[in-house]
């Protein structure tokens, strides 16, 4: 027990210190990397002075003519020696001292002017990158081919295409940066992962952590882990109590960390994403049945336990054989459950995926995916905690109990399964759940005389099952797709009066299959286009549909895109090839495209509520 509380203190104050760290004052770009490039003595010579704690990285660095015709420089000049620093290979020094020889310039250029780049990219200790830069210097020769002037331009983000305007520079000043674009929160996330110290990193990590624990990839292993500790807790096993019940969840939370860990690796060194190919049909189905089976033994037709063989074993080796056993089972619960039941794309996921990929340090990657996870399985340890204090004494209660868990598991089931069934058919099962439950509980029976207040208190949650229960019903016979909302299909559309170019009932998604039927789309686009990456199995697509793609001002904004989807379900070669193309390990993710051309900066992970999701569309689409 307090080994487990030093760990959560331990991690909570890295946390601390981690964004302590990250609200340094960072310097702005102009500040970090100062650039200038004048003539002297035949040469003209360029610096790049380096703010404190500031650094490039090498094969960032290059130098070019742009203008009359784009001409590469770095392999006739002499750069300063880099070093190795965080495992890149970077320049530190205060100063980035490069001369180019006039007369190289001369043989190469026709005309008497010319524009020389200079790109660069880099970090700063403190825990941020920068994108990367460009800073342009136009030059003129006069008509003996003497260098004249140096005229500094515009300061700009390499992927930018609109240059903002600069105020009037006198030669062989550094000029002003240009406005720059926002940083995707994927890249943040792979620049502090690049750039930060190791405590940094695991306290933002576990902060993520927490943040999505209030998502839906984490509540249906809420149940789960209540009904393992319920079962653990029965006649002829050992007392529950506050610590048992904090220990068995921290084996639930440390076997899913771990899950989550091994598939965040193997997804970032081989692009092979473990949970989202474990979505498929034939294993949601073989997990549902798994959970159909557990609901039945929980209603007492039978008891799942180990092989009589194996707890013969156990029992030699300890005395404490029985819980042994249980808490093999609770760790496998927990590992599958992370695998099966909470597949989850959140940029924090995408961004330790993203860095591994890119770098191979699966070391530092799966440390901080370890983290996030454990900080996921907060909520879960405070249900164990919980669940262990105020369980009662075992007795006739537990009867109860383990039915109520038992239609709990059976919802989980259908949960599992809706992400690969018409969602009416969905409807009809949560219908049949809860009209059954009702039934069970004595909706149809009438009240006897002298009945006891918990009696009342049963019938009445009855009645409302059989309610719920009748509205899942009539929704599916309505064509309803969405348990939350029943009697969507007669409801009057809220969005009719938005836009009269859209459905009646939503926005309206071209799917595209493959990269070929995708790129043609957007080319034959005359407007803004936005690409959805869904599929049935994403809980947190499901959230979007249902939320913010519902909203009012979502949809008329979103009427000035093409709007495109991209259904990942099935998994498929043409499935991944898409993944692939964009590094996404998966849904949901919104791309946007102006004029052919892919915004890169405002790729958007995982689930946006409708007031952040605004902003960004108002920005994409120039409005």
């Amino acid at each position: 027990m307090k080994q487990i509380l030093f760990l959560l203190l331990f991690s909570i104050s890295s946390l601390l210190a981690g964004f302590k760290m990250m609200n340094q004052d960072i310097l702005g770009p102009d500040e970090a990397f100062q650039v200038d490039a004048h003539k002297k003595d035949g040469l003209i010579q360029t610096k790049i002075k380096l703010g404190d704690k500031i650094y490039v990285y090498d094969d960032k660095l290059k130098y070019k003519i742009v203008k009359p015709k784009e001409i590469d420089l770095d392999k006739e000049i002499k750069r300063p020696k880099p070093e190795k620093f965080h495992d890149f290979i970077v320049h530190r020094n205060k100063e980035i001292d490069v001369d180019i020889p006039l007369d190289l310039i001369r043989k190469k250029v026709d005309g008497d002017t010319f524009t020389l780049a200079i790109e660069y990219q880099g970090c700063s200790e403190k825990g941020l990158c920068y994108q990367p830069l460009k800073k342009e210097f136009t030059f003129k020769l006069d008509k003996a081919g003497i260098l004249k002037t140096a005229t500094p331009q515009k300061s700009e983000t390499v992927q930018k295409e609109e240059r903002t305007k600069l105020a009037n520079v006198t030669p062989e000043q550094d000029s002003t940066s240009a406005a720059q674009e926002p940083i995707s929160e994927e890249d943040r996330i792979v620049n502090t992962l690049k750039g930060g110290s190791i405590w940094t990193i695991l306290g933002l990590f576990f902060g993520f952590g927490l943040l999505l624990s209030l998502t839906p990839c984490i509540f249906p292993m809420i149940p789960i882990l209540s009904s393992i500790i319920v079962s653990q807790s029965g006649e002829g096993k050992a007392k529950m109590s506050m610590g048992r019940g904090l220990f068995l969840s921290s084996v639930y939370v440390f076997a899913m960390a771990i899950a989550y860990t091994i598939a965040g690796v193997f997804a970032g060194l081989f692009g092979a994403n473990i949970q989202t190919a474990l979505q498929n049909p034939w294993v949601l189905s073989i997990f549902a049945l798994i959970f159909v089976a557990l609901a039945f033994s929980m209603f007492g037709y039978y008891e799942i336990q180990l092989p009589q063989a194996l707890q013969s074993k156990l029992t030699k080796t300890s005395d404490q054989a029985q819980n042994k056993g249980g808490l093999m089972g609770v760790a496998v619960m927990g590992f599958l459950s992370a695998l099966i039941v909470g597949p989850c794309v959140a940029p924090a996921l995408a961004g330790a995926l993203v860095y591994i990929g890119q770098t191979g340090d699966a070391l530092l990657g799966g440390a901080a995916l370890f983290v996030m996870s454990l900080g996921m399985g907060v909520p879960l340890l405070i249900v164990g905690a919980g669940a262990g204090k105020f369980m009662p004494k075992p007795g006739g209660w537990m009867t109860l109990v383990s039915q109520i868990f038992g239609v709990v598991m059976l919802g989980i089931a259908i949960w599992m399964i809706q992400r690969i069934i018409p969602g009416y058919v969905t409807l009809f099962l949560w219908a049949m759940l809860f009209i059954g439950s009702a039934v069970y509980m004595g909706v149809l029976e009438p009240f006897k005389e002298g009945t006891r207040g918990e009696k009342k208190l049963i019938k009445v949650l009855a009645v409302i099952l059989l309610v719920t229960g009748i509205l899942e019903l009539i929704g599916a016979f309505t064509g309803a797709t969405d348990p939350l909302d029943p009697l969507e299909k007669l409801k009057p559309s809220p969005i009719a009066t938005t836009n009269a170019s859209l459905p009646a009932r939503g926005l309206s998604f071209k799917i595209v299959k493959n990269i070929d039927e995708l790129d043609k789309a957007i080319a034959q686009s005359d407007k803004p286009v936005m690409l959805d990456f869904s599929a049935d199995w994403c809980s947190a697509c499901k959230e979007l549909e249902h939320n913010t793609f519902k909203d009012p001002e979502v949809i008329k904004l979103l009427s000035g895109f093409t709007l495109l989807r991209a259904d990942v379900t099935q998994n498929s070669d043409e499935d991944k090839a898409l993944l692939k193309r964009y590094n996404l390990f998966g849904p949901p993710a919104m791309l946007f495209y102006k004029n052919g051309k892919m915004l890169k900066n405002y790729k958007t992970i995982g689930y946006k509520p409708p007031e952040k999701f605004i902003p960004i569309l108002k920005k994409t689409s120039g409005k």
